[in-house]
């Protein structure tokens, strides 16, 4: 499940996750408490914002809405690319939309924020001296990422076209999954959920970060504000748990598999 670091400067990889959230003290609170987290400023090219730190590296950033911005707080997915530009125009060829950007973000470089045709919120980001999550397959870390939708063959083509993956379905009576690949790199996950899906969240990306024991994180999480969605279950990758932050953003704990 882990994606190494070499892998995350790929172009196509998630290689970068962020929150927006309403209160930007404190969400550093809540994941500051959870996975340790030291914060520092980032980029306050659209509002406040922080980079979170392991041990001096960078694993994600926290952003903060603005007042008058009644959105749900979520984390989103940044894939990687060579040329921002470029793949900003290739998505709106396969039929997605570019909501903001592509715009310069300091040293993260350019970035843009789009939306796929099932109406799931991703970015992509040419990196420049900051090339995306530092630290890799740690706990605090983020170690998979995975688009939750109505159904694979809906979506799967626009992202392969848009980002060169390929691809291998798993498709029973009661599972719809496709992980994709590049060069032959299992890099993220695409889960069909059919009527399952969230009617409050809708199609979304899934990041999944890595924990020491995934009981003991999920209990962390209740004390410090948040929820438990979906109670820790063992799985082939090993232990996860769905949880929501203090303001409800949804993410997976995991405990990877020995």
């Amino acid at each position: 499940m882990t994606t190494e670091a070499a892998t995350r400067r790929m172009s196509g990889a998630p290689c970068w996750v962020s929150l927006m959230a309403h209160s930007l003290s404190a969400t550093q609170e809540f994941y500051g408490a959870l996975f340790d987290w030291e914060f520092r400023p980032g980029p306050q090219h659209l509002g406040p914002y922080a980079r979170a730190f392991i041990n001096g590296r960078e694993v994600a950033g926290l952003g903060e809405l603005a007042p008058d911005r009644q959105l749900p707080g979520a984390w989103t997915t940044y894939l990687a690319s060579d040329d921002a530009d470029a793949t900003a125009e290739q998505i709106r060829c396969c039929g997605g939309t570019v909501g903001v950007g592509p715009l310069d973000a300091d040293d993260a470089g350019r970035m843009a924020i789009a939306v796929d045709p099932q109406g799931a919120v991703f970015g992509i980001r040419q990196g420049r001296t900051m090339t995306g999550t530092a630290a890799v397959g740690e706990p605090g870390t983020p170690v998979w990422n995975e688009l939750v939708t109505q159904e694979t063959r809906a979506v799967g083509p626009f992202y392969e076209n848009v980002f060169g993956y390929t691809s291998q379905a798993v498709v029973s009576a009661d599972f719809d999954y496709l992980t994709l690949y590049l060069d032959g790199q299992a890099v993220a996950g695409i889960h069909g959920v059919g009527q399952a899906l969230p009617q409050d969240r809708g199609a979304h990306w899934m990041t999944y970060f890595a924990v020491p024991d995934t009981d003991t994180a999920a209990r962390r999480v209740v004390e410090l504000g948040g929820q438990v969605l979906h109670a820790p279950r063992d799985s082939a990758h090993g232990r996860l748990a769905v949880a929501a932050d203090s303001e409800g953003a949804v993410f997976t704990l995991v405990q990877p598999a020995a």
